[in-house]
This record gives structure tokens, C-alpha cells and sequence, in this order.
């Protein structure tokens, strides 16, 4: 793959990654908009305007036609809302490319906005909302970042609250809009079968000829003074602790993200991880365990998530067994062995998934939007395989700091069953 970047008159970014494998390939419109670049009055603005998007713009005016029109052709079609982005995206054969471009760029260029609509919706979001508390494998990594970071709108779910949403009326949709939907704050990108260059890049300049630039709000940047172990208990029945510990790290422009990834690989990634083994196959505490990182433009956490047996005893075990794995990684007990096998599954799950246009797309669209590179895969993997045991140690020793420990936890329990528990 050798992909291709190009940047229109309005400032839009196109790139064009042919694969050249199979007749189908994806379009996707990623926004540097998403949930922090709000404020506590219009908290889930972005997933919001990503769902109108889907109601009708001016050559589509309504949900139906939009839908029938993409699965005319057999296409799929969604859309995401993160923190720092929002994406558009729709998967179809190549030969009904220009029907694709024309609908994403339709509904972000000329929705409509209506507010009967807009009353509509806010039921579907506050039924979203309602799924999301009921989900609380999903729900407790919002929790964590909660605690992490407090008082700014990274901390804001994504999805806002029942509160926020059901006040939302048009001019919160356009006020929010004019603020960062331009071109100019957007890549378009084609993954897939490319016949003609020329031809598609003709195609996409004209459907977004009518967006213009602009000058696009900055978040608040994030301050950080954690001085001690600070832990979230958000007490609510259910059959089972769902977990997260982790600590605060740096941005995704740090070089050390490469070794964070080996971090995050021999920890918590996989079945043979030393978390799955110790805290799964040989305590039996707990269903699902993994350790990642999340990453963003001005700092970042490193995370190790679990649902564990719906006890305190039992909670109590695995956080200790948890942060005892992270102190023998501090302590360099990485073997040559565990590191390669880190490197090899590393490099084996990011080949795989660049047999889909979609995450090729995804992968190449988000670090053109959020860093303004073009980093293929494979050159990832050499920073990687660059990186050695002791490197992987030293970072351990970097993040795994007690002072900057966070623990959130959604289950039947109050913080009193906690007071000790950061202390270990």
C-alpha cells in the first residue's frame, strides 16, 4: 500500500490508499470534532450531530432514502463519535463510488436539522445513554477517565447525559458546527480498489466544493497534579465487578508509545498474557482481563481492565495480583522469549487487520487528522521491533508510579470497601 495525499482548494485532505485486492472499498470522512471540545451546557453535542447526520440533508431529506439508497447498492454504513474525532463512513463496491462520496458529504454539508427530528432523536440518544449504564464492561472505562480527568470535558462521557441532550435544540447543532465542521479540520479517505485516481479525486472535489473553511475551536488542555492513589467507586447491583487500574502516561506524540505497546502486549495482551494467566487460568477471578493504552494529543493512560467475581475478598485479589505483575515488569523480568512473542503478536494482529478497507482507512485516516503523518504499518513495526526488554522495563518504572494510580470500579460496593486498597 503506498498511499496518497492530496489537499483540495477549501483545505479538505483526500488520501487514497489503493490495495488493490477485491472491487469493493470504503469511504470515510473523519472530523477533528468529538465530546472535549465541549462544555458542561452542550456535553454529547458531537454524538449527537453525528446521529442527524442520518436524518436527512438536502439531497436526502429524510433517514429512509438515505438508507435505502446505500443498501440499493449493498453497502454498509455507520458512523463513530470519539473524544477528539467523529467519522462517516460507508463500505460498498467500487463501481458505486460516486453515489458513496455523494451521500457522506451530502448529510455533513446540508443536514437539516429539523427540530421535530431533533425531538425524535433525543429519546433514541437517552435510550443509548440508558444501554450504556446497563452495560457496565463498557461503562467503567468512561468511569475511569472520569476520575482521570475531572473538571475537563475529556472526562465528559461521549454520549452526554439525560440532562444535556434532552435541552439540546437547533442552534445548539449549529452553534456547535460553525465552530468545527470545515474541510480544513477533515480528511477524506478512499480505501480499496482504486481503477482511476484522476477520476475519483475529480469526484470528491466536486462534492465537497460547496464546504468552506474556517477557524476551528481548540480544547482545553489538560493539567495534570495527581499527588496520590485516587480511586471512583460507582456503587450499582450486578452480577459481576467490572474494573479498571491504570495510570497516567503521555500523548500519542511520545516516542515511548512503541514500548507502551510491548507493555500493554506482554501484560494484558492476550490469552497468554501474564495478567490472563495469573489472574484468570490460576486464581479463576475473573471472565475477560486486557491491559492498553489510550492516548491523546496532550496526554495519555495506560489501563488494565477486568471483570472479576462479584466479591470484595475476590476484588481485592486480583487488583493485588494486578499490580504485582506491574511491579515484576518494573523490576526487568522480561525474558528475550516473552519479548519476541510480544513483537511477533503485535505485528501478527496489525497485518491482519489491514486485510479490511475499513481500519485501513481508519488506521491512515486518524493519524493524518490527529498527528499530520503518514505512518504505514510497517514502519511502526520497526520502531518496535527496535525496542529492547530494558526499554520496556524503564517505561514500566516511568508510568507505574503509586502516586499516579487510579482505580474505578462499577459493583455493589461503597468506597469504605476500597480505603486500603491503593495502599499495596
Amino acid at each position: 500500500m503506498n498511499p496518497k495525499l492530496f489537499t483540495l482548494k477549501n483545505g479538505l485532505k483526500v488520501m487514497l490508499i489503493n490495495t488493490k485486492v477485491f472491487s469493493s472499498l470504503t469511504t470515510l470522512l473523519l472530523v477533528g470534532a468529538g465530546s472535549r471540545f465541549e462544555n458542561e451546557k452542550n456535553n454529547g453535542i458531537a454524538h449527537f450531530f453525528e446521529h442527524m447526520a442520518f436524518k436527512g440533508s438536502k439531497k436526502y431529506p429524510n433517514s429512509l432514502i438515505i438508507s435505502s439508497t446505500v443498501d440499493a447498492f449493498g453497502g454498509v454504513f455507520n458512523a463513530f463519535t470519539s473524544k477528539d474525532h467523529t467519522g462517516y463512513w460507508i463500505k460498498a463496491t467500487n463501481d458505486h463510488f460516486e453515489t458513496m462520496v455523494d451521500v457522506i458529504s451530502d448529510m455533513v454539508q446540508t443536514p437539516i436539522l429539523s427540530p421535530e427530528e431533533i425531538e425524535r432523536e433525543k429519546g433514541v440518544i437517552v435510550e443509548e445513554i440508558n444501554m450504556y449504564e446497563d452495560t457496565p464492561q463498557r461503562k467503567v472505562g468512561e468511569v475511569f477517565e472520569e476520575l482521570l480527568y475531572k473538571g475537563s470535558p475529556l472526562g465528559y462521557d461521549i454520549a452526554g447525559s439525560r440532562d444535556t441532550v434532552t435541552k439540546f435544540d437547533r442552534k445548539t447543532f449549529t452553534d456547535y458546527i460553525k465552530n468545527l465542521y470545515f474541510p480544513n479540520n477533515s480528511v477524506f479517505v478512499v480505501a480499496g480498489s482504486i481503477t482511476d485516481e484522476k477520476k475519483y479525486l475529480e469526484i470528491i472535489e466536486e462534492k465537497f466544493s460547496r464546504w468552506t473553511s474556517g477557524d476551528k475551536i481548540n480544547f482545553s488542555k489538560i493539567s495534570e497534579s495527581q499527588q496520590a492513589p485516587q480511586a471512583l467507586i460507582r456503587h450499582k447491583r450486578t452480577e459481576q465487578a467490572h474494573l479498571c487500574l491504570g495510570f497516567r502516561s503521555f500523548s500519542f506524540n511520545d516516542e515511548r508509545k512503541y514500548a507502551m505497546n510491548l507493555l500493554s502486549a506482554i501484560l494484558g495482551g492476550g490469552m497468554s498474557s501474564r495478567l490472563f494467566i495469573q489472574v484468570r487460568e490460576r486464581r479463576g477471578l475473573c471472565y475477560y482481563i486486557s491491559s492498553g493504552s489510550e492516548l491523546y494529543d496532550d496526554c495519555g493512560n495506560f489501563v488494565t481492565q477486568a471483570g472479576v467475581t462479584n466479591n470484595i475478598e475476590k476484588v481485592k485479589e486480583a487488583v493485588k495480583t494486578i499490580l504485582e505483575e506491574h511491579k515484576k515488569i518494573t523490576t526487568g523480568e522480561i525474558s528475550s522469549k516473552e519479548l519476541k512473542k510480544a513483537k511477533e503478536m503485535i505485528r501478527g494482529r496489525l497485518m491482519l487487520s489491514m486485510e479490511d478497507s475499513m481500519n485501513i482507512a481508519t488506521y491512515y485516516g486518524t493519524k493524518e487528522l490527529l498527528q499530520n503523518k503518514i505512518e504505514s504499518p510497517e514502519e511502526v513495526l520497526k520502531k518496535i521491533d527496535k525496542v529492547s526488554a530494558s526499554e520496556v522495563s524503564e517505561l514500566a518504572k516511568q508510568v507505574f508510579i503509586k502516586k499516579n494510580l487510579n482505580f474505578a470500579i462499577i459493583g455493589p460496593f461503597s468506597k469504605g470497601d476500597f480505603e486500603s486498597l491503593l495502599d499495596i
